[in-house]
């Protein structure tokens, strides 16, 4: 089954508009320093590095969604500059398996492995 180029910009103006709802729900359930320790003794080390470790987990989160939010604002992007489908680095077409897998691809296959291998490179 063959996605055309509009599919394709409607799933990403979705998973857009879903992450947006995402990093906006992360925002409303983070409570301030102050009324997370409120109720609590001070100086309970097990409540700090829950807190601690909660943190730690919701800024992962953010970081996670933020970037694949980039990803998917730079493929509606180059659907504005009429480049969506090209690889960003050799500029060729990017196969429409690739597209229909994963819409915000922004790089062929050849392109990707070697810029993994050239990522993870010793020295």
């Amino acid at each position: 089954m063959t996605t055309s180029l509009k599919q394709l910009r409607s799933r990403l103006e979705s998973e857009r508009k879903r992450l947006l709802g995402e990093l906006e729900l992360l925002k409303e359930n983070a409570e301030p320093d102050e009324a997370r320790r409120e109720g609590s003794p001070f100086g309970k080390r097990e409540e700090e590095a829950t807190e601690s470790f909660e943190l730690e987990k919701r800024l992962a989160l953010e970081k996670q969604l933020k970037d694949h939010l980039a990803e998917v604002e730079h493929a509606l992007g180059k659907f504005k500059e009429g480049s969506y489908g090209l690889c960003d680095i050799c500029g060729k077409q990017i196969p429409l398996d690739r597209l229909e897998a994963l819409p915000q691809a922004n790089l062929c296959l050849d392109c990707k492995t070697k810029n993994v291998k050239g990522r993870f490179s010793p020295g």
